[in-house]
């Protein structure tokens, strides 16, 4: 039995050495080969120095640097390609996903009862009211208008299958969003929650633009609610004005009353101006989309890496 982690890092110089050692820890109670392949993100500090350094003292570490930061999903990807584990785990290097739920998560895969075991926080316990407020409004909205759950809390650190990541990595999508993909492919996943837990060292990379921009490639990825949104907002301002024309139609033939009032037809125009301006600019995000998965340009560019055989270019 062998196990591969697959370990995202961007500027995680400060984490690598402790990270690896806990891992370590957990891994030899296990009695299983492992190999944990870490990806450097175009970090610009020391990171891809520390790996490098545990890699030559012991084989088992593979890295993977990119030529620039191609993101987070980028990274999960490329570790997913190059995994050769019969389960493979997805883990975060700020050492907030505790490697010591690894056994348990072994133990429940091993039963043969499920196909990947997935991590949720039962709470938010650090983190910054304002930004817990908005993930738990993104988790419900997003739950409400797409066929593929998502579910509250669920963090990138799980155990699957090697069949189960197969499935993920013939999804090829340039626009990735892998809360959503996990759960798109389906298979049986078991949940555990724990504690949310600190970082151990640095900041969090991930601001609030980062954020609102991953969110919305979320809702884009798997919905299409806000284009039938948009649509539903056009018929019913056509059908607004239809009558609203009828009442001054009938207004002018019956009173004579004449139809007077540029200011509030001006508030009329702009407000419907902005309807149709905020319609087109939820097109285009689909559209974007679209014109970046027909350029078919690579998920990542790889710098340098101690996997023999590796491709460069994916």
């Amino acid at each position: 039995m062998k196990i591969s982690l697959v370990i995202p890092c961007h500027n995680e110089a400060n984490n690598i050495s402790t990270l690896y050692h806990e891992t370590i820890s957990v891994l030899s109670s296990l009695h299983c080969n492992y190999e944990m392949i870490m990806i450097d993100d175009g970090s610009t500090d020391a990171t891809l120095q520390a790996i490098k350094e545990l890699s030559s003292t012991d084989s088992n570490v593979k890295y993977i640097s990119f030529s620039r930061n191609f993101g987070k999903e980028a990274a999960m990807y490329a570790g997913l390609n190059n995994s050769t584990g019969d389960y493979v785990a997805i883990m975060d290097a700020d050492l907030q996903d505790p490697p010591s739920l690894l056994p348990e998560m072994m133990k429940i895969l091993d039963s043969h009862n499920y196909d990947c075991v997935a991590t949720r926080r039962s709470n938010r316990k650090g983190e910054k009211k304002i930004r817990s407020f908005f993930a738990k409004m993104f988790y419900k909205l997003i739950n409400k208008i797409s066929d593929t759950e998502i579910v509250d809390g669920a963090r990138d650190f799980r155990l699957m299958s090697k069949d189960m990541v197969n499935a993920i990595i013939s999804m090829n999508e340039y626009n990735r969003f892998s809360k959503g993909i996990f759960g798109w492919v389906g298979f049986k996943t078991h949940w555990i929650s724990y504690e949310n837990t600190e970082r151990s060292s640095g900041e969090s990379n991930w601001s609030i633009t980062q954020l609102f921009k991953y969110a919305l490639d979320g809702i884009i990825s798997f919905s299409q609610t806000p284009l039938l949104l948009s649509s539903y907002l056009g018929i019913l301002m056509t059908i607004l004005a239809i009558a609203m024309l009828l009442v001054i139609v009938v207004s002018t033939l019956i009173w004579g009353n004449p139809v007077d009032g540029w200011a509030s037809t001006a508030c009329i125009i702009i407000f419907v101006g902005g309807l149709q301006l905020f319609c087109l600019g939820i097109t285009s995000q689909y559209i974007a989309r679209v014109f970046l998965e027909t350029k078919h340009r690579p998920h990542y560019i790889i710098n340098n890496s101690n996997i023999a055989d590796i491709e460069k270019i994916k």
